[in-house]
């Protein structure tokens, strides 16, 4: 194990420690700090202490950093379609139906088992089972995410979205007619009490805000662009259903008489970031797959529109 020590000084003093670790080691998620003080990895003054501590004048903090797990996931061509990639960065355009990062229940096939595939320089932030995975979507949500390759990378991207400054849209084909051609939904979002496996508006949940605007309509539904100002689990889904829309096909949140699509209708179409290198702004965008647009086809030439 690598052992540092971190002395604090009066100008930290009330400084939450999972903060006062995250300036001194900036290329570690806090998230991974997080759970090294959860897992006695991290003690103040040879304590153990919570991540929300706040630390004094003079304390003492001891960091054994474990060595990192060898990673023993399959490497398997899955044909992944990259849109970009240079030696920081690489974008994805995620099929639906994919996983992202390996479980119990899905140990190949997924999105990182075709990355490990694709490249081999992927930072290591978030551990063996998430190599490079900055940010997630669902299994049934298609579109781009971005994977970090290098850690350096992954810390700028990761504050970005910290920092709401990434550009997120989605395109959402979801019940009902919506009659303004735009609108807010400022909601905190947390998991559901009754049931676990489940997301829903709360006020003990987090800060949530989902930005849309109406792209078509039809007499049952309404195609919707979704801006992402945070990133809360299931987020468009939970909000859209929240205002009494939800999205066509969402076996969770949705209704049970919908169309048959194999899960929600939802497409991640625009990605843009600052570049952790050269600090410009890229941005990309990629069409819904042939299976979303097949079914917008459908309830666009339905007579019932």
């Amino acid at each position: 194990m690598e052992v540092n020590r971190i002395e604090i000084e009066e100008e930290l003093a009330g400084t939450r420690l999972d903060r006062v670790i995250t300036m001194n080691r900036p290329e570690i998620s806090r998230t991974q700090i997080q759970q090294w003080i959860k897992d006695g990895n991290i003690l103040v003054n040879d304590q153990a202490v919570k991540p929300n501590y706040r630390v004094r004048e003079n304390d003492c903090i001891v960091i054994d950093e474990p060595e990192p797990e060898e990673l023993n996931i399959i490497a398997e061509d899955l044909n992944l379609e990259i849109i970009y990639e240079d030696q920081d960065v690489l974008i994805v355009n995620k099929p639906r139906g994919m996983v992202v990062h390996p479980a119990k229940a899905h140990a190949s096939g997924t999105l990182v088992n075709g990355l490990m595939y694709h490249c081999k320089d992927l930072s290591g932030i978030n551990g063996v089972l998430r190599p490079g995975i900055v940010h997630r979507t669902d299994k049934d949500t298609s579109g781009l995410l971005m994977v970090a390759k290098n850690d350096i990378a992954h810390v700028s991207l990761v504050d970005q979205l910290v920092e709401k400054s990434v550009k997120r849209v989605y395109l959402a084909l979801v019940h009902g007619h919506i009659p303004h051609n735009n609108g807010t939904i400022d909601a905190p979002i947390g998991r559901d009490e009754i049931d676990r496996q489940k997301m829903t508006v709360t006020e003990r949940g987090k800060d949530a805000v989902t930005h849309f605007k109406i792209v078509e309509r039809f007499k049952d539904y309404t195609l919707v662009e979704c801006e992402l100002e945070t990133g809360r689990t299931h987020q468009i889904r939970v909000h859209m259903e929240y205002i009494g829309h939800p999205l066509v096909g969402d076996p969770k949140y949705g209704l049970k008489n919908t169309i048959p699509f194999g899960g929600q209708v939802l497409h991640a179409g625009t990605l843009g970031f600052t570049h952790p290198r050269t600090n410009e702004y890229v941005e990309f965008t990629v069409e819904p797959p042939e299976d979303f647009q097949t079914l917008l086809n459908e309830v666009r030439n339905s007579v019932d529109k």
